[in-house]
């Protein structure tokens, strides 16, 4: 048995197995292009180590895709023969592998907090328990579970990024830009940190600040992962959008947002529909980038890894003007909803399927519906995650149909 870069036991012989482990949590934390590579030879290393699997596991199940989450179940039917002799941090943390990979998430979550009360350095669990609560728009237990650890991690620059933005999301702007500063300072290669602190910047319209901040940082993203790559330059075409520098964002669009994106990637997608969305609320030609990346979506039809990113999918359908595909989705959704773990059922059902309703109205130019859909959800939007600045893309939503559809009305009383 030997010791992670954590000083946490793995039931492993095979330095090999732990030099991949290590590097394999590097990456994670820092969103690296290269983290599928290295726990797979983790895997190859010591095909006798139950936690190699689970991390394997766990990275697809981030990917959000139908063709990711096949590699999962096989990875855990291997963890599983190799139960005898591990710790019980091990046995933890494949018994929430495996329950979010059935969607019993309130399981997963659960065994993620008991992981982080009795393994507080164990880094990559705490940060599978914000990516769900950040999905459950649960942002005080996901700033909660980070903050919980940090005095038994005072030299991890990436637990101070992973806290940054658990502060934001909290409205403590003031101390999460003070920790995403500190993060970076300790490492200028903390895409996370520089991204909390683009969105403290961002709520406080500290426009030009924030372009200073990202541009000058954005030489580190080369490493990244195209998630994070092309979120981070999403960032920056806000900064530019507030600036009503459109030309500018469209540039960004093309060259960093879906230009880098992995076109398959379900969240390069939502960034990219998010972008295009913000820029025709503007009253922006965007071409026919709608067309261009709706061809990419027929995958997320039936997928339903999260009700936040199925708003993005169904919008951008019915704006390419892709209506079977559409109607496909909404019956999709609806048979989802009800199949779906309770735990996740009610928003489901009370938010995402009369939001997507809403959203596929707006998109088709039909503002009295999407006016009476969004209304009532609009406020309850938290509950299906998304940030801050992700999030009021669909009161954006809403403020526009209402503003369309009252002008619609004072048309139609100027003709009669």
């Amino acid at each position: 048995m030997l010791k992670d870069a954590q000083g946490l036991e793995v039931t492993t012989d095979s330095p090999e197995a732990i030099a991949a482990i290590n590097q394999f949590m590097d990456q994670s934390l820092s969103y690296g292009k290269d983290i599928e590579a290295v726990i797979l030879q983790g895997v190859k290393a010591d095909p006798g180590c139950a936690l190699v699997y689970a991390y394997a596991a766990a990275y697809y199940l981030t990917q959000e895709n139908s063709q990711a989450w096949k590699q999962v179940k096989p990875l855990l039917q291997a963890a599983q023969c190799h139960l005898v002799g591990i710790t019980k941090r091990e046995r933890l943390y494949i018994q929430a592998i495996a329950a979010w990979a059935v969607g019993a998430i309130d399981q997963a979550i659960a065994l993620h907090e008991e992981i982080a009360r009795q393994y507080p350095q164990d880094l990559i669990s705490v940060q599978q328990g914000q990516y769900h609560y950040f999905y459950l728009g649960d942002q005080e237990r996901l700033l909660r579970i980070a903050q919980q650890v940090l005095p038994f991690n005072q030299e991890n620059h990436y637990l101070y990024g992973m806290v940054a933005f658990g502060l934001e999301q909290c409205h403590q702007l003031e101390k999460a830009e003070a920790m995403g500063r500190k993060a970076t300072q300790m490492n200028r290669q903390d895409p996370w940190a520089h991204h909390a602190v683009a969105h403290v910047m961002e709520t406080q319209k500290r426009v030009e600040e924030g372009i200073v901040w990202m541009e000058s940082l954005a030489d580190t993203w080369e490493n990244c992962n195209s998630m994070l790559y092309t979120h981070n330059w999403w960032h920056i075409a806000l900064y530019y959008l507030e600036q009503g520098n459109t030309k500018k964002v469209l540039s960004l669009y093309d060259k960093h947002v879906w230009g880098k994106a992995r076109k398959e990637s379900p969240k390069d997608q939502v960034g990219a529909i998010s972008l295009l969305l913000r820029l025709e609320l503007l009253g922006i030609d965007v071409g026919n980038r709608w067309q261009d990346l709706s061809n990419y979506l027929f995958a997320r039809i039936d997928e339903h890894a999260l009700p936040f990113q199925d708003l993005h999918y169904i919008y951008a359908l019915a704006k390419a003007r892709k209506l079977d595909w559409v109607k496909q989705m909404q019956i999709s959704m609806q048979n989802h909803a009800l199949s779906v773990n309770p735990y996740l059922r009610q928003n489901w059902l009370e938010i995402a399927i009369p939001a997507a309703q809403g959203m596929v109205a707006h998109a088709q130019g039909d503002y009295l519906t999407a006016k009476s859909e969004l209304k009532n959800v609009v406020p309850l939007l938290h509950r299906i995650g998304g940030s801050h600045a992700q999030r009021v893309l669909f009161e954006q939503v809403y403020r526009d149909a209402m503003w369309q559809s009252e002008k619609s009305n004072q048309t139609y009383a100027v003709f009669v």
